[in-house]
This record gives structure tokens, C-alpha cells and sequence, in this order.
């Protein structure tokens, strides 16, 4: 199969502990353009988020509404873990499939790093992201 460079234009996260604040990190660190929506109050399970974080206050404090409002902005979604979809991986999942979004599921104890990011690049590729 033939790959095509891939240039994102920007990281959509919630900012929830793990890969989706992680993303935002190595966003800020490289200067790439990153946004996406927060609950009210800029809530996240650890606190507030700092404003360098350039997300958008949701009108409500919902994080499942956070969750729906990133899946239907974004091109596609990666759901990284290291189990089995639970909790709110588990509705990213069923949103990205109530909105007919392309999504994929990473599990790290299941795919080593290296063959994850090329899962990852031939899925962006298939999926025109």
C-alpha cells in the first residue's frame, strides 16, 4: 500500500489524564496547533486545566457531552489503552459510531508501540485524515 505523507492540521483532545493530555502536551512543546472542548470550568479528573491549554468551555459541566462535542469536530478519533474499552473510552467508541466517525483502538497490551504508530499512520491514511 502506498502511504501518503501525512500532515495533520491539529490535535482535538478533552485534555483527560493519559494519552489525550499527553497529545496537548507534545502539541504545546512543537507548537502545533491544538484545541478541542472542556467541560465547564475547564474541569478534568486531576483539577482544573491550565489556560495555556487552548481548549473551549462546554455550556455545561458534562463530560460525556465534552466527549460527543470532540468526536463530531474531529476527522477521527485514536482511542489508546492498555485494556479493554471501559468507562469513557468505551463511550468515545459508541460516539465515534453514533456519528459515523472513523475511530481506532490501540491497545498497548496488546500492539507494541512501533506497530501501534504504523497502525496508526496506515489508519489516517485509509481514512483521509
Amino acid at each position: 500500500m502506498f502511504l501518503r505523507e501525512i500532515v495533520l492540521k491539529k490535535i482535538i483532545s478533552g485534555g483527560q489524564t493519559g494519552a489525550d493530555h499527553g497529545a496537548l502536551d507534545a502539541a504545546i512543546k512543537y507548537s502545533f496547533p491544538h484545541g478541542g472542548w472542556i467541560p465547564k470550568g475547564r474541569r478534568t479528573e486531576y483539577g482544573i486545566m491550565p489556560e495555556q491549554y487552548k481548549l473551549k468551555e462546554m455550556p455545561s459541566s458534562s463530560y460525556p457531552k465534552r466527549t460527543e462535542q470532540n468526536i463530531m469536530d474531529s476527522d477521527g478519533t485514536v482511542i489508546i489503552s492498555h485494556e479493554v474499552l471501559t468507562g469513557g473510552s468505551a463511550l468515545t467508541r459508541k460516539l465515534a459510531i453514533k456519528h459515523k466517525r472513523p475511530y481506532l483502538h490501540i491497545n498497548l497490551n496488546e500492539t507494541p508501540v512501533f506497530l501501534a504508530s504504523s497502525e496508526i499512520n496506515a489508519w489516517i491514511n485509509e481514512n483521509n485524515i
